[in-house]
């Protein structure tokens, strides 16, 4: 159950930073026994993997940054979050052995392709509401939350689904909110 729990922290990291939460988990695989990835996904603690997730890390960071290019990096990100939310839960230690690898690799796109949307989704508001100065701010804030999310479902797994849900809450209450708003205008 720890290990499901971890992995839906790993993979809604993703679905804000695609490259932070895989470079973290490659990392403490690598230099620590927190972590445990079996074959093939021990690949991540490969020096070359490492270092291509760092460059990528780099290049996503500053691309979430700046204004207009940020909803390209979104959109090419689109494909790339999921995926990586989806290595991140079937990498997790022992799921893959627990579970359908297909089913893990797919709950795994779900997760992180859910968190993602929601980021894309929010990302042009808070453009057009603050002229763009608004995004670095904001992509700030999403990297250390994901940064932090996935420390937090390595360590303390429960947490980690619990801020999650919580999250969840929140964000489906703005947009439910958002809808009845929307809906109350064109009435």
């Amino acid at each position: 159950m720890i290990d499901l729990l971890s992995a839906f922290g790993l993979s809604s990291a993703a679905g804000l930073n695609a490259y932070l939460p895989l470079l973290i988990v490659g990392l403490l695989a690598r230099f620590t026994d927190f972590i445990t990835l079996n074959k093939p996904w021990d690949l991540l603690e490969n020096p070359w993997i490492l270092g291509l997730l760092a460059i990528l890390l780099v290049i996503e960071m500053t691309a979430d940054k700046i204004p207009a290019v940020d909803t390209i990096n979104d959109a090419i990100q689109s494909f790339i979050r999921p995926t990586a939310g989806a290595i991140l839960f079937a990498s997790s230690s022992n799921i893959i052995s627990d579970m359908s690898p297909i089913l893990a690799l797919a709950v795994g796109l779900l997760a992180a392709g859910g968190m993602h949307a929601v980021k894309a989704t929010a990302r042009p508001v808070v453009t057009t509401t603050t002229a763009g100065v608004g995004n670095p701010v904001v992509s700030f804030i999403e990297d250390i939350i994901a940064a932090l999310m996935t420390l937090i479902a390595i360590l303390l797994p429960a947490i980690a689904a619990f801020i999650v849900l919580v999250v969840g809450f929140f964000i489906g209450r703005w947009f439910w909110r958002r809808r009845a708003r929307h809906a109350a205008t064109t009435s």
